[in-house]
């Protein structure tokens, strides 16, 4: 089986690497000529707009996925008149737009910080005098790792925050006076069978997700799954989907959704019986879904900008290096690594490790 994937960063490297046992082969749509998946499988430079090109991924793949959700849903739409796409236009649609998004929530129970759409100026003067300060201020679409929010604190912060967001459509969030944040990692097959990974406690650092802790018996664990579990049925949805959540007052509230494996689910590679990866293939290609269970104790540690000695790295006991194959350029995410350990004790021990070892950089 060939798969076809609109995008060639890390994520899909990540897929590719845990498709190739499968038997699949792949091909990635990417404009950038470096992009870091192309040495897994074909690389068709294009634009994800560029519907000649998109033509003739299409005729070559057995199926179409897409790693980010800077894909256009034009794009996926296209793409669906020659070959099977997952998840679908419809889910993008709904997953790359913070208003579409926050609405879903809402329209389906799930409680969210107070919103609202702002299209100029004058609506977050009103949105603000209506929902208060402090605030967050987001652009609906293309916003990721800190990028395209503002939080506004006082009132001298809301002058001209629309144009310094490009005066594209926005949506302001209430602040939320959260005390962790935590994510739900799900696949949904396409006859609908659904499975969920544990909770995991996310961990930020200028706003680029640095720290992921695999949970054991969160007392959360079943309402994240019934939150996400109404998402994955409205929008049909198939393949892995990541749900960002903050905890209030022992509760959850919803921060985001992302229609892809994600950045907090890599622990799963080494951590987990089968990996977000290798289940969102599984579910896309009519597979059976692999278990989810946890293998002992896991985290994750993105490494921004570089990556530390490998030789220092790999030498921590069971500690997992996955190296993306980028020029390392501050902000960007380069590489990871993932840690195991019977016990918590020894997890918090090897992951003060691989942190010295960041500092050192």
């Amino acid at each position: 089986m060939k798969i076809g994937v609109i995008g060639g960063g890390q994520l899909g490297r990540m897929m590719a690497l845990a498709g190739t046992p499968l038997g699949m082969n792949f091909a990635f749509l990417d404009p950038a000529p470096d992009a870091c998946a192309q040495a897994l499988g074909e690389h068709i430079r294009a634009d994800y707009g560029d519907q000649d090109h998109l033509r003739q991924l299409a005729d070559e793949v057995d199926l179409v996925t897409f790693e980010f959700e800077s894909v256009p849903a034009e794009t996926v739409a296209f793409l669906s008149q020659f070959v099977p796409v997952y998840p679908s236009a419809e889910a993008l649609r709904v997953a790359r737009d913070r208003w579409f998004e926050k609405s879903m929530f809402k329209d389906l129970g799930i409680p969210t910080p107070e919103f609202a759409d702002i299209q100029s100026q004058a609506d977050l003067d009103a949105a603000v005098a209506s929902i208060g300060l402090p605030a967050v201020m987001k652009t609906r679409t293309l916003g990721y790792d800190g990028k395209g929010q503002k939080v506004l604190r006082q009132p001298e912060d809301v002058t001209g925050a629309f144009a310094e967001l490009g005066s594209v459509p926005c949506i302001l969030e209430g602040f939320v006076p959260f005390t962790g944040e935590v994510s739900l990692i799900a696949v949904r097959a396409r006859d609908g069978e659904t499975r969920f990974y544990p909770l995991v406690h996310n961990t930020h650092d200028s706003g680029i997700l640095a720290l992921s802790i695999a949970s054991t018996d969160h007392p959360l664990q079943k309402l994240a799954e019934d939150y996400v579990g109404r998402v994955l049925d409205k929008l049909d949805y198939v393949g892995v989907l990541a749900f960002e959540f903050f905890e209030v007052d022992g509760g959850l509230k919803a921060n985001e959704i992302a229609p892809r494996v994600h950045n907090s689910g890599h622990w799963t590679i080494e951590g987990a019986e089968c990996s977000q990866f290798e289940n969102h293939l599984r579910a896309v290609a009519g597979l059976p879904l692999g278990s989810t269970a946890k293998l002992g104790e896991s985290a994750m540690l993105n490494f921004i900008g570089e990556v530390p000695p490998v030789d220092k790295t790999i030498a921590i006991a069971d500690c997992h290096l996955h190296h993306y194959g980028k020029a390392f350029k501050a902000g960007r995410k380069v590489g990871h690594a993932t840690l195991r350990s019977a016990d918590r004790a020894t997890l918090e021990a090897r992951i003060a490790d691989v942190e010295a070892l960041i500092a050192k950089r």
